[in-house]
């Protein structure tokens, strides 16, 4: 089975007795116990807004996360802030290992494989020493195809450090927050959004045929949000559902496109309903 290397991702190495402490008083995630699943996390502002995200596995006794490239060395930077005097080490190990995607595990000695926890249809995330990636295949589309036609953000593709709520990006259904346990960094700004209920802006799914990521989304002259990287006509959009009467009568840089609502979504436009239903 193919690996396709993922060269907008970073990963990180994180160890010591004070490790999973450290991770879980930092960022929003459950920090898995299990070695079959990488969950996602976000690292918040104190505002609540995304600095970073990625996914989170665990590999014989290390947790290893990958993050978008641009960002890797303000992540480093501000968990290196936060750790203070917990027994853990924190390693850019992007130097010495690489991130792919596979569809199915590869099951291949030296991979460090998990199953992407934040949807079944996105397959595994897998990190190995760049020895064995020199073989993996380079292809945007194929690492990036399903997550975008699932209408699962991402940064770095898809959106800005510092400028989105984990709400924004509907976290909290796809496993990327954790109610249930005590405080971490932004957990306020969460935990009031949550309660209050009045979440406005949502990843949707939208279809067009050509733009480029932070391309503006207008309804009557009006913008409604802003589209990510285009992947075979399909692109995620992070919108006002409230600010859009018909998901069909949209446009971007002039030209019509249609957003659907994700099939794993328990959310709908303001009052009309999703072209898929």
């Amino acid at each position: 089975m193919s690996v396709f290397l993922r060269k907008d991702r970073h990963a990180f190495k994180v160890t010591g007795p004070d490790a999973q402490t450290l991770l879980s008083d930092v960022l929003t995630a459950k920090i898995p116990q299990e070695k079959n699943t990488a969950n996602w996390w976000a690292l918040l502002s104190p505002q609540g807004k995304i600095q970073a995200e990625g996914l989170i596995g665990l590999h014989q006794d290390a947790f290893w996360l990958d993050v978008s490239s641009d960002i890797s060395s303000i992540f480093l930077r501000r968990m290196s802030m936060y750790k203070l005097r917990a027994k853990a080490t924190i390693e850019d190990v992007s130097e010495t290992h690489m991130v792919g995607f596979s569809a199915t595990d590869p099951n291949i000695e030296g991979m460090i494989c998990h199953q992407d926890g934040r949807h079944f249809d996105l397959g595994f995330r897998v990190i190995s020493v760049t020895s064995i990636a020199r073989g993996w295949r380079q292809d945007e589309k194929s690492s990036n195809e399903n997550r975008v036609r699932s209408g699962i953000a991402e940064l770095g593709r898809d959106f800005e450090s510092d400028r989105f709520f984990p709400h924004d990006i509907a976290m909290e259904l796809l496993q990327g927050i954790d109610f249930s346990k005590g405080c971490y960094v932004g957990q306020e700004v969460v935990s009031r959004m949550r309660h209050r209920g009045n979440v406005r802006r949502r990843p949707v799914i939208i279809e067009l045929e050509q733009a480029i990521a932070g391309d503006e989304i207008v309804q009557n002259g009006k913008t409604v949000g802003t589209i990510g990287a285009v992947v075979d006509g399909h692109a995620v959009g992070i919108v006002r559902l409230d600010r859009i009467s018909n998901p069909r009568q949209l446009e971007v840089n002039n030209h019509r496109v249609i957003a659907k609502i994700p099939a794993w979504a328990d959310y709908d436009f303001a009052g009309v309903p999703n072209p898929d239903k």
